[in-house]
């Protein structure tokens, strides 16, 4: 380490209780994203509680309950918010605590830069290199962004964070930064891989005949991803490629059988893109210092127009509840929000105009309310409340576990009876009744 670059970190390393000090009743605060949470920051962010009023905090999916959330229980001082639900969020939003702000994902950056000026920044980063860099671990996003709008800049290095590789803007110098704050260390986050139930896996049987040779794909978080990274595993499938916003330990899986090579890839040939990752230790050290792997931020990864420069893009993505005219509900039940539009939009999209691409939109059928009856997740209408995350004009493929359908040039009619066929039997006659009811069934349509 050069003696200048040495130099520049001691002169700028502060304490968490410093760093706090620096905020004031009123500003706009950004922490960082994902597993990339500040945990000494925010603990002593929250020390300060009855000093503050209206601070605003800012983050991406909080994998952690953030300390300044929990010292201010009636919300009184620190104002919560998030562009991307999660678990925590969701249940801190239950509580009035935390309010999402809408947006697709892709243009998260572009929002930041145009309508965001953050006071404080607080940065979760990897120790800083020979070369004065500090890297910005698996959770890229919209982090750049961000730090390009903040004032003052604190990073809180944390010896846990693995080094994820470019891509680009993967790496912030000791010079762009203000301040570097020596944190505890804290373990990145772990997701372990969810267990796919009975439907699920046969969702899973019919997904995977829609995968061909060369296919990129994008595969989230949950059960029916993880079942359909297995059965690709099993497969003779053959370079495979990797454009998603997530990484997840399937990916990693999928790379080491072989099967993912990215040598069919348009753009970013060979490496397996994305802009966070969330998973498993494993992941976390697959990631650390492997040119395989190009992290990128969000702007990049979630562009629709960059998803469809490489052929065969197969997007899979889940949904909550879809009505007769195909609109899709993935992130609230009635007003309840529980996740984010997150990516979902931009790669169905991007998706459809990649050659050859598929972009699918799969979910059970049913679901079992509190009183345990069952309840179908096609419905005449969303209920009131519901926000619709996908509209109908850019729904491609919906598959369950009763089949797939394509609906892109499809009528309401068609829509309908297609939708129909993928619901559970038990629900098919009070969903014609519905469908005729709305003007949108024709009485010569079959249902098998």
């Amino acid at each position: 380490m050069g003696d200048i670059i040495k130099w520049q970190y001691d002169q700028k390393k502060i304490t968490a209780d410093q760093a706090a000090a620096m905020v004031k009743s009123g500003d706009q605060i950004a922490y960082g994203e994902f597993t990339m949470f500040p945990h000494a920051l925010d603990e002593a962010l929250a020390k300060r509680v009855n000093e503050l009023q209206d601070v605003k905090v800012t983050g991406v999916c909080y994998t952690s309950p953030p300390q300044v959330v929990l010292a201010d229980p009636k919300r009184e001082h620190f104002v919560l918010t998030d562009l991307h639900f999660g678990i925590v969020s969701r249940k801190l939003h239950d509580h009035n605590l935390c309010n999402y702000i809408p947006n697709t994902y892709h243009q998260g950056s572009r929002i930041i830069k145009k309508y965001y000026d953050i006071d404080v920044g607080f940065f979760s980063v990897s120790p800083m290199d020979a070369r004065g860099y500090f890297n910005l671990g698996p959770s890229n996003s919209i982090t750049p962004a961000v730090m390009e709008k903040t004032k003052i800049k604190i990073v809180e290095v944390n010896h846990s964070v693995p080094v994820c590789l470019g891509g680009n803007q993967e790496s912030v110098h000791i010079s762009q930064v203000d301040y570097v704050v020596e944190g505890n260390n804290t373990p990145l986050r772990q997701l372990s891989p969810a267990v796919p139930t009975a439907t699920e896996q046969k969702i899973a049987d019919i997904l995977i005949k829609e995968i061909e040779d060369g296919a990129c794909l994008q595969l989230g978080i949950g059960g029916l991803p993880n079942a359909v990274g297995a059965l690709i595993a099993d497969s003779d499938l053959k370079d495979l490629g990797i454009h998603s916003e997530m990484m997840t330990d399937a990916c990693v899986d999928l790379y080491d059988k072989g099967l993912v090579t990215g040598a069919r890839k348009t753009i970013d040939k060979n490496k397996m893109v994305y802009t966070f990752a969330l998973g498993t230790q494993k992941l976390y050290d697959f990631l650390d210092n492997n040119p395989v792997c190009a992290i990128y931020p969000v702007n990049y990864t979630n562009d629709p127009r960059i998803i469809a420069l490489n052929d065969k893009v197969v997007a899979i993505n889940n949904a909550l509840a879809i009505d007769l005219f195909s609109q899709v509900a993935s992130e609230s039940v009635k007003t309840r929000q529980v996740s984010g539009t997150g990516g979902q939009l931009d790669f169905i999209l991007g998706a459809f105009n990649s050659h050859g691409g598929k972009g699918i939109i799969c979910f059970d059928s049913t679901y079992t309310d509190k009183e345990g009856t069952l309840q179908s997740r096609i419905m005449p209408t969303l209920a009131p409340g519901t926000i619709v995350t996908l509209p109908r004009s850019l729904v491609q493929y919906v598959a369950t576990e009763y089949g797939i359908e394509q609906f892109k040039g499809k009528s309401t009619y068609e829509r309908a009876e297609g939708l129909i066929r993928l619901a559970h039997p038990q629900f098919r006659d009070e969903l014609i009744k519905a469908a005729d009811e709305m003007k949108i069934w024709r009485r010569t349509n079959k249902i098998e």
